[in-house]
């Protein structure tokens, strides 16, 4: 009852936010919500998918679904190289290799939903040293109670449960944060480009890295005897989750400003948490749901405050996207 409430409350609040702060067309809001429940899924997917696949193996089966045989009809980003390599290295190599083995060492695909969305604070901060953008007031007290409502989540968690895998979870959200500004500074023209040459970055490393965390027997046993729960966990995660999720995200992202579509982003964890519970029966302790909640709370504030901030901007030059 708890988590129903909770979940509805937030849900609320967040798509209440999402309409107040923007002009998105109904059908397009849709689409923005249906991203948000593949996204929300996407965690016990891949819980269910680790139960038979080692974390890197499987990070690897899906990356590499994601980008072939997507490359050979998706001409590249045009942003050089180098840039490629660096946004996959941080967007998908870094972020979900992080989050996979967390995952795998017990971290809660719910509660690992509402940690992840740290990102949106991260990308704040790092988004004032790379690209030298100031945050607003608002963005900072939103930050402050963001991360107050962290704070809670994180000493209710250790105490019932391991810290390391919580620590992991917050390094994946930051990669993540790091991967979405140097994806913003290069300004690619295809969302969808970049998501699957990016995604070429992943599978020779993480299947590298497997060796490092399974033995040799262990990976090969996985791959041979592969069940079905984990092809279409695989599936669902490349397909579903990378390259349809992200082809309307992108699209959205082009379409109208970043404050516009970036507060349905909160109601990931919402799904998430809903979806670990009916389908795995995980709930939060209540100081964990208080302190998700304050911590989504001081996200949306910092979120809403990226309009104001945006419309004070005069004579910012156009994205590449937009030009073109």
């Amino acid at each position: 009852m708890v988590l129903r409430e909770y979940g509805a409350a937030v849900a609320a609040v967040t798509t209440l936010a999402a309409w107040h702060t923007c002009s998105v067309t109904p059908r397009h809001s849709l689409l923005a919500l249906l991203v948000v429940v593949i996204w929300g899924a996407n965690f016990i997917v891949i819980d269910a998918g680790l139960a038979d696949v080692p974390p890197l193996v499987f990070l690897t089966l899906r990356f590499l679904l994601v980008s072939i045989p997507a490359v050979f009809f998706i001409r590249p980003p045009a942003i050089g190289w180098r840039n490629i390599v660096v946004i996959g290295a941080f967007l998908s190599l870094g972020q979900f290799t992080l989050l996979y083995i967390a995952l795998a060492i017990g971290m809660p695909p719910g509660l690992a939903s509402l940690l992840l969305q740290t990102q949106v604070v991260m990308s704040v901060i790092v988004s004032a040293v790379v690209l030298r953008e100031r945050a607003t007031r608002r963005q900072l007290i939103g930050i402050l109670i963001g991360m107050a409502g962290l704070a809670i989540v994180i000493v209710s968690h250790t105490q019932s449960a391991p810290w390391l895998p919580l620590i992991i979870t917050l390094l994946s959200a930051l990669s993540w944060a790091i991967g979405n500004v140097l994806a913003r500074r290069a300004a690619a023209a295809s969302g969808l480009s970049l998501v699957v040459w990016s995604g070429l970055v992943v599978p020779l490393p993480s299947f590298a890295l497997a060796f490092v965390f399974d033995s040799p027997q262990t990976i090969i046993d996985s791959l041979t005897g592969i069940s079905v729960v984990a092809v279409l966990s695989t599936v669902y995660t490349a397909v579903a989750a990378s390259l349809i999720g992200y082809g309307i995200w992108n699209s959205l992202l082009a379409k109208y400003p970043t404050s516009s579509v970036v507060p349905f982003t909160l109601l990931v964890p919402v799904v998430g948490i809903l979806a670990a519970w009916l389908a795995q029966g995980e709930q939060p302790s209540v100081p964990e749901i208080i302190g998700g909640a304050i911590m989504l709370a001081g996200l949306a504030a910092a979120v809403i405050g990226w309009r104001r901030a945006s419309e004070t901007l005069v004579d910012e030059p156009p994205t590449r996207s937009q030009r073109e």
